[in-house]
């Protein structure tokens, strides 16, 4: 278990939801809510069959399949646990999507010794998948959340967005555009919503183990090592912050960005 399991029962009582729940942060804040006191986990993942899985070893969890960049079905979702569950207390947002073929052209670049080549090199199709998951799933699954929450006047989403924002790595200039809707979208809602007593923040990450991570090719996963700042975050260590976030001891906390990057850089 991560290092906030010493805060038993933080959670008790609460209803969850955790998108992209069937592996990596999201699988890690799902069994991190339930182990503190949740009384009901709803993991969303676009693979269902990761989601259950997860899912199995949750006692109070259940499994949805969600593809985020579909809004009816998001709405379905949220309207589901609500309906279930009589409310929603806490949201936790980590589906998002990378790009293998900008990381490979990125790290064949490393190997050759050149710069990368990328954004010529990108299609239509590339920018708009990342777009549409990223950030327009982002946008489903914030107007969702408040949806359900609002009327409660109570709730807190927690977002996962990116270090990327800040650092704009060179030759992935769609995943940071992405991820820094992302940011922006989340701060605006949060300033409007924190009114109706919902709260909304942010998680910026920076290299974590994850299963995108591993897919990373093995040129671009060493150029990130440096002796002078911490190893890749676990996916338990960036949960830890999320539950932070989204705990009654982040109350005062309201469209904040934690950058969380072991060191790398500041902002």
């Amino acid at each position: 278990m991560s290092g906030g399991t010493w805060q038993q029962g933080r959670f008790a009582g609460k209803v969850a939801m955790v998108t992209g729940a069937g592996s990596g942060m999201g699988a890690a804040v799902a069994r991190q809510l339930a182990a503190e006191g949740a009384r009901a986990v709803v993991l969303a993942d676009v693979k269902a069959e990761g989601a259950e899985a997860v899912a199995e070893g949750i006692g109070v969890a259940s499994a949805v399949t969600l593809d985020v960049a579909d809004a009816a079905t998001v709405d379905m979702a949220v309207e589901d646990v609500v309906r279930r569950h009589g409310r929603l207390d806490v949201l936790v947002h980590a589906a998002g999507v990378d790009d293998p073929k900008a990381k490979q052209l990125i790290a064949d670049a490393l190997v050759e010794g050149r710069p990368p080549e990328v954004t010529d090199r990108l299609e239509d199709a590339d920018w708009q998948r990342v777009m549409r998951i990223n950030l327009d799933g982002t946008f489903h699954v914030l107007r969702a959340a408040v949806r359900a929450m609002r009327p409660e006047r109570a709730g807190a989403i927690v977002v996962i967005g990116s270090s990327s924002v800040f650092d704009t790595p060179v030759g992935y200039p769609h995943y940071a555009a992405s991820k820094a809707g992302v940011h922006a979208l989340s701060q605006a809602v949060a300033k409007e919503v924190i009114a109706s007593g919902v709260r909304v923040n942010v998680v910026a990450p920076g290299p974590t183990e994850t299963g995108m991570a591993a897919r990373t090719p093995a040129a671009l996963r060493s150029g990130f090592a440096d002796p002078r700042v911490r190893p890749y975050a676990t996916a338990e260590e960036i949960a830890d912050i999320a539950l932070f976030l989204a705990s009654d001891a982040a109350a005062n906390l309201v469209g904040a960005v934690l950058l969380a990057n072991g060191g790398r850089f500041t902002v």
